[in-house]
């Protein structure tokens, strides 16, 4: 990648800039929280507010290597293997430092220790791990997920599970019994005794779920407006695990409208949100959260203008949001995962995102966003159609003034008629320079607020597309009418 398009991407949980070498302390903490997360890449030369290429003199480059090298040796444990390379453009000398994720997590500050030293990877930032994070680290290591350590607080015979019992049967048509338990991993047997794993807790009705996982519930509420200040409705969903899901999702139903769309010749109902992709977002929030975060719920909010999820947990490291028609899978829950895929809850493995994606396809009027909230993970349906409507009140009481466009923007305007790819504007454009293109028509077009970006929060990603905005539609009119 050259360096005009790396400054182009937003720092992130995988990618960080650096105007010069930063101290031994902070360098440190970067590559440890990148080893201990998805792994990433940190770039010295490059300065990040206003982002620029400073790049870094020439004849001091094999010296801060070196000592970026030692740096990691010295300080960071376990031993941290990062890939240094050199990237050399317009006379300007980047350092490009590529840190793979760790096989043997917690990474820490050897000075610090563990429980003062570890750091992880939050958005832009690196943040000290507390216990739970430390603990979730190193069951990474050992391969094993929290819902399949055991809990010794009673016996797994005394705890009640009938509701989950008649549950499971009504879905799969088998009965839970005591070998069932074991074959499932919902138990562990501990010196002669069986003992329930975090897993059994949660599908459970007993006290010791409330007890132990006093936030493994739903917050739903219907907000009034855009805003958060006031609700119509609201809802706590305390059920065990296997069936917060559907009621979360028959909330949302309420809670949305139906209307009438046109397709081909007939006339059709349909929910202005689409709903099945929904209902796999809140699935996905309690098949896949962490459940050893304590004081953190679900949160399913409706606004005027969109449906929210938010569960916690950050994101899996092999998992990409920005790639959702293809099939990917990482459970962090690897008892519950198995259990509700066995029950038909979750589809087949790798399926969610892309039903998702398929989904969206249909609604066009739906802007799909994803994002990182400190340790949760949100997506949001944006509805656009709702956007448009309080736009165009807004335009009818706001004098508007049209910006003074280039004829190369006039050519790109007049061209765009939906959604469509880089590519595609240069190919109806007959542009064959993606330089010239990018500088003559794409930037100024973009900087008028005449064009906007489908994923604003990855102007790179190869799934980007563009769209006039309201501004650049009443441009094109007045083009077309020869009134600019």
């Amino acid at each position: 990648m050259k360096i005009k398009e790396i400054i182009q991407q937003p720092e992130g949980r995988r990618l960080e800039f650096k105007e010069a070498l930063p101290t031994n302390a902070e360098l440190a903490s970067s590559i440890i929280a990148f080893a201990n997360d998805a792994g990433g890449e940190l770039y010295i030369g490059i300065q990040n507010n206003p982002r620029n290429a400073v790049g870094l003199p020439e004849e001091e480059l094999t010296k801060i290597e070196e000592k970026v090298s030692n740096i990691i040796f010295d300080r960071c444990y376990p031993a941290i293997m990062p890939e240094i390379t050199f990237i050399t453009e317009n006379e300007k000398h980047i350092i490009r430092v590529v840190v793979y994720r760790g096989s043997t997590p917690p990474y820490y500050l050897k000075d610090k220790g563990k429980l003062k030293g570890t750091y992880i990877r939050v958005g832009s930032t690196n943040r000290l791990a507390d216990p739970e994070i430390i603990e979730e680290l190193e069951r990474r290591k050992r391969n094993i997920s929290f819902d399949s350590e055991f809990v010794t607080d009673k016996i797994s015979s005394d705890l009640e599970i009938g509701d989950f019992k008649q549950e499971f049967k009504t879905r799969t048509g088998e009965t839970i019994d005591t070998q069932t338990l074991r074959k499932l991993d919902l138990v562990k047997k501990v010196s002669g005794k069986e003992y329930p794993t975090n897993a059994l807790v949660l599908f459970s009705e007993d006290q010791l779920r409330s007890s132990l996982f006093p936030f493994a519930k739903i917050e739903c509420a219907r907000f009034k407006g855009t805003g958060s200040e006031e609700f119509i409705d609201q809802k706590s969903i305390t059920t065990n695990i296997t069936i917060q899901a559907e009621e979360a999702y028959n909330f949302v139903l309420r809670h949305i409208n139906k209307g009438a769309v046109v397709e081909g010749v007939y006339t059709v109902s349909r929910w202005e949100y689409p709903v099945k992709a929904i209902r796999e977002a809140i699935r996905n929030a309690v098949v896949h959260r962490d459940y050893s975060l304590t004081g953190k719920d679900i949160k399913v909010a409706i606004y005027d203008d969109m449906v929210e999820i938010t569960s916690p947990g950050l994101l899996p490291p092999s998992i990409d949001y920005s790639a959702m028609e293809s099939r990917q899978s990482d459970a962090r829950n690897k008892v519950i995962a198995p259990l509700f895929k066995r029950m038909g809850i979750i589809d087949q493995w790798g399926n969610g995102l892309k039903l998702i994606f398929d989904e969206l396809k249909e609604y066009p009027q739906i802007d799909f966003r994803w994002k990182e909230i400190g340790l949760s993970f949100q997506v949001q349906f944006i509805n656009l159609d709702y956007i448009t409507k309080q736009e165009l009140l807004q335009k009818r009481n706001t004098p508007q003034v049209t910006p003074q466009v280039t004829p190369q923007v006039k050519e790109l305007i007049n061209c765009i008629t939906n959604e469509v790819s880089r590519q595609e504007i240069q190919e109806k454009l007959s542009l064959l320079d993606r330089e010239h293109f990018r500088l003559n028509y794409l930037k100024p077009a973009l900087e008028q607020g005449l064009l906007e970006m489908t994923i604003p929060d990855k102007p790179t990603s190869r799934l980007q597309k563009y769209r006039l905005t309201l501004l650049g539609q009443e441009v094109k009119e007045k083009i077309e009418t020869h009134k600019i």
